[in-house]
């Protein structure tokens, strides 16, 4: 993981801030507040710090849910569940939740399921997690229809000359000859396909066949990488103006990287959530 995604436990509380009032959206519930400066008094006029607090309402009352994060590397225990018991009870707050990144000791477990206290897991995905194991997640498709019609001049046949014709399955192919002329200077036999090419391409006639012959006499076509001459005085292309259809529909599939998995221990809902805030809930099946 890179270095801006490393956690810390300041971040972890915003994390858990962001993903509750994301989820909390659709049902009406807000984030009232979050960090050190989220307080509460209760009953006993003690001010308890809330990590993050949050509020809906049935249109009659509006009911609270206290968040307590521990970003620990031990698992939470009975003292902490006690505790958010006690602030929720003094404070009148219908709910508490306990965020952690390492798990409940069973005591805790037992105690948070007596007290009604809700607990979540937060954490980095291991092998262990099944379907979190994914590295990314889908969350979207980019449909494209391209419409494209391509012209090119086409080469049907090369002769050259005592009825011998050159023969090859792709027209990169012709990169390989070379010519030696009278002179003994060497060219390459592409620039003679490239000018017939232009020759097509110029005269702007779609299908029609075109053949033009290139002078060179007492010269030798010769083939790279093997000992293969051919005796040359002139060489004769044919061929024509063609079009063909490219059109395609491409579909890209848009992935972000998963960095945390979050699990509703008590209602058994389970979520991956990514670098760049995306989350996806999974099914129970």
């Amino acid at each position: 993981m890179s270095e801006a995604y490393k956690l810390d436990w300041k971040t972890y509380e915003s994390i858990t801030k962001y993903i509750y009032e994301n989820l909390g959206r659709q049902s009406g519930v807000k984030v009232k507040g979050h960090g050190q400066n989220c307080k509460v008094v209760g009953k006993s006029t003690v001010s308890h710090q809330i990590d993050v607090l949050t509020t809906h309402s049935d249109g009659i009352h509006n009911y609270y849910t206290a968040i307590e994060c521990k970003y620990w590397k031990e698992k939470v225990n009975k003292d902490i569940v006690m505790k958010v018991a006690s602030i929720i009870e003094d404070a009148g707050i219908s709910k508490g939740v306990i965020v952690t990144k390492n798990g409940f000791t069973q005591d805790g477990l037992e105690y948070a399921k007596f007290k009604n206290i809700g607990l979540v897991e937060l954490r980095e995905p291991t092998t262990k997690d099944g379907e979190f194991t994914a590295k990314e997640i889908e969350f979207g498709n980019i449909d494209i229809k391209i419409n494209a019609t391509i012209t090119s001049p086409k080469i049907s046949t090369i002769d050259i000359g005592n009825n011998r014709f050159l023969e090859v399955e792709n027209e990169f192919d012709l990169f390989n000859y070379f010519i030696i002329l009278k002179n003994g200077t060497q060219v390459a036999f592409y620039d003679y396909v490239a000018n017939f090419r232009m020759e097509v391409a110029n005269q702007d006639i779609m299908g029609k066949e075109i053949t033009k012959s290139y002078k060179i006499p007492e010269s030798r076509l010769c083939k790279r990488q093997t000992d293969k001459t051919f005796e040359l005085d002139e060489v004769t292309f044919t061929g024509q103006l063609t079009q063909r259809n490219e059109s395609r529909n491409l579909t890209f599939t848009l992935v972000d990287k998963v960095w945390l998995i979050m699990k509703s221990i008590f209602d058994n809902r389970r979520f991956s959530f990514s670098e760049n805030g995306i989350i996806v809930e999974h099914s129970n099946q």
